[in-house]
């Protein structure tokens, strides 16, 4: 059964993309599609282990909330479906493969692998395997740079922090208690509901009393936003609007993704549950294609152009896998490190 919800309408006329802007977007989203391409092959070889959970077609959220941060300023706090949102936010591709395949070399060092993604260096601050476990760290990063400025009077610290959690941990704890103190406080801070339909194996309309998330912010006094989340350009679109808000100290934003996952839950998930007629659906809406279509029809790009960048992105998503096989295991004499900060 397809999902009843319409997706909002978005006039793509309204904006205006350069050629620049237009071709970061489809390289990352690109990056983000094949290098989960290349997870799925890596896993089934062997090379991965424990539970994979990949982002093939949610690529238009990651790239249109995360490009438009600030690099390496702005925090991102992610879920156990991390890889995308690490590249988005700049962590090389050979830091990531590393990771998952368990290596020292790795963005976590080894230790956390396909779930634990983080970089302070890029303001990622982890991938957290509970659901709605990362709300109230990314509530704490947001309260921080709000601290840092109005009472230590550091001008500097306006940095906003974008929080992505799945349709599901919008009905834990956690989401109620963090979304009243962030409009309490008027924290810097953009709540991502990236609603793929599906929480884990629960269909999303099965499992809430108001399958509409975004107005749940209604009740916290907090600007809500419904967006195509299969739109790379209509997601950019609210999020701009959305860090303008956050960074004139306006408060919060609670942002409902309209999207969906062309895999399965994990790689481990046979992916039963969902009928044929609602893969086929979401399918059609493929974010990448609608994206490069828009680029071709603007004359921002061509075809040979859009398959260069594939080609380019294809040889460094090899040259990550060689890097992450040629890495060294982490040193067991090692294994307490990274437990406590050092200093």
């Amino acid at each position: 059964m397809v999902s009843q919800r319409t997706l909002p309408e978005f006039d793509q006329a309204s904006i205006k993309i350069t050629k620049e802007e237009g071709l970061i977007l489809y390289e990352d989203m690109m990056l983000g599609r094949l290098f989960e391409d290349k997870c799925a092959e890596m896993y089934y070889r062997g090379k991965m282990f424990g539970f994979v959970h990949l982002y093939n077609g949610q690529e238009a959220v990651s790239t249109g909330i995360i490009k438009a941060l600030r690099p390496d300023e702005d925090y991102v706090s992610s879920t156990y479906r991390d890889h995308v949102h690490a590249l988005s936010c700049g962590v090389p591709p050979h830091e990531v493969m590393a990771e998952l395949f368990g290596k020292e070399t790795g963005c976590s060092k080894g230790r956390g692998g396909s779930m634990h993604l983080f970089s302070a260096q890029h303001r990622l601050l982890g991938g957290y395997a509970f659901v709605a476990e990362g709300i109230p760290v990314a509530t704490g990063a947001a309260f921080q740079s709000k601290y840092r400025r109005e009472t230590m009077g550091d001008e500097s610290s306006d940095q906003v922090t974008v929080c992505f959690f799945g349709d599901g941990a919008s009905n834990n704890g956690q989401f109620f208690e963090c979304l009243n103190m962030a409009s309490l406080w008027k924290l810097p801070i953009i709540y991502v509901v990236e609603n793929n339909n599906w929480a884990i194996g629960m269909s999303h309309d099965r499992a809430t009393s108001q399958p509409e998330i975004y107005r749940k912010a209604s009740v916290f006094n907090m600007t809500g936003v419904e967006v195509n989340g299969m739109d790379v350009l209509a997601v950019r679109n609210v999020a701009q609007q959305a860090i303008a808000r956050a960074r004139a100290g306006e408060g919060p934003t609670l942002i409902e993704a309209l999207t969906y996952r062309f895999r399965g839950h994990s790689l481990a998930d046979p992916d039963e549950l969902r009928s044929p007629d609602e893969k086929e659906f979401w399918g059609g809406l493929d974010p990448i294609n609608k994206l490069s279509t828009y680029l071709i029809g603007h004359n921002l790009a061509d075809k040979q152009e859009l398959k260069h960048i594939e080609e380019n992105i294809q040889d460094k998503i090899a040259m990550a896998v060689q890097f992450a096989q040629d890495s060294p295991e982490p040193d067991t004499n090692e294994l307490y490190r990274y437990v406590f900060a050092e200093d």
